[in-house]
């Protein structure tokens, strides 16, 4: 899934052909099986102008022709469908309670018992979006294991459903005013100035590259890691699926993770009556039950 949420932008559809009843209930049932993802009437509008664009530049006259393509190749039209109608709302240090556990408390300990037991650290920032979650998470990552007493076989997932947000954190080139959240010495220590096309950009610090593996994933199909993760960040991810299909995503998260585990979510999201699996155990930070 996108990080993205949905987000009426004005965009209107001025010049362009008009999204139909027929074919917006095909998006509609096409976007909720595939992507989790409930499109109330009131985004007809959004839909349509943002969707435009994808008409253009794939040489579209009409809705039409767009739903008979997401018939004959869903797959590959998907990510772009994705990324068309979500906006990726995201930052370095986004909701900074989540990480000053991890630093403080749950690295500390984990890393002391992987490198005690011989066994690797793995988390997953699930919609990482244009990367800056799993890049905080590499920062503080990197830095306690700098400061471990022997090596640790750590490594960071960030999955996404966006090609475009995924390209973007592949680069991991961002313009300064994105930087709002890093400290001054986080700034000099993980981010190199750019040069030629990126001048006047930061680009992180290859040491954050080597800990983040970034793959495409749906979270509503199959996932092919086996686990177990230490921790699976989902933050702003899950507020706009259904009950049902949050609690699926809930039920099959906690069978990635040990007893113990822990499953971050964002500022607007809960679990409450929706998983038995977890017990709240900080501000939308839960551990799964042993």
């Amino acid at each position: 899934m996108p990080a993205g949420v949905l987000a009426d932008d004005g965009i209107a559809a001025a010049g362009g052909p008009l999204l139909g009843d027929a074919e917006f209930q095909f998006l509609r049932d096409f976007v909720y099986r595939h992507c989790g993802i409930a499109l109330s009437e009131q985004k007809r509008q959004l839909v349509q102008g943002r969707l435009l664009r994808r008409l253009r530049a794939l040489r579209l006259k009409d809705f039409a022709g767009y739903c008979e393509l997401l018939r004959n190749e869903p797959e590959g039209e998907l990510g772009e469908l994705a990324s068309a109608i979500s906006t990726n709302v995201t930052s370095f240090f986004r909701e900074a309670h989540h990480y000053e556990l991890l630093e403080q408390e749950l690295l500390p300990s984990w890393l002391e018992r992987k490198r005690r037991e011989g066994d690797r650290l793995r988390i997953w920032s699930a919609g990482c979006s244009t990367g800056e979650e799993p890049y905080a998470m590499a920062m503080v990552l990197a830095e306690a294991l700098a400061r471990s007493p022997g090596p640790v076989d750590a490594k960071i997932l960030a999955t996404d459903l966006s090609p475009q947000a995924l390209g973007m954190a592949r680069k991991g080139v961002y313009a300064l005013d994105r930087l709002g959240g890093v400290s001054e010495e986080r700034r000099r220590r993980w981010f190199l100035r750019g040069e030629g096309e990126y001048e006047g950009l930061a680009c992180v610090h290859p040491r954050l590259r080597e800990l983040v593996s970034i793959l495409p994933l749906n979270l509503l199909h199959d996932w092919p890691m086996q686990g177990p993760f230490d921790a699976i960040f989902c933050r702003n991810v899950v507020i706009y699926f259904d009950q049902p299909t949050k609690q699926r995503l809930f039920q099959r998260y906690a069978a990635m993770l040990p007893p113990g585990g822990y499953l971050f979510l964002g500022h607007s999201e809960s679990m409450h009556g929706l998983s038995d699996a977890f017990e709240l155990v900080g501000r939308t930070t839960y551990r799964k039950r042993a």
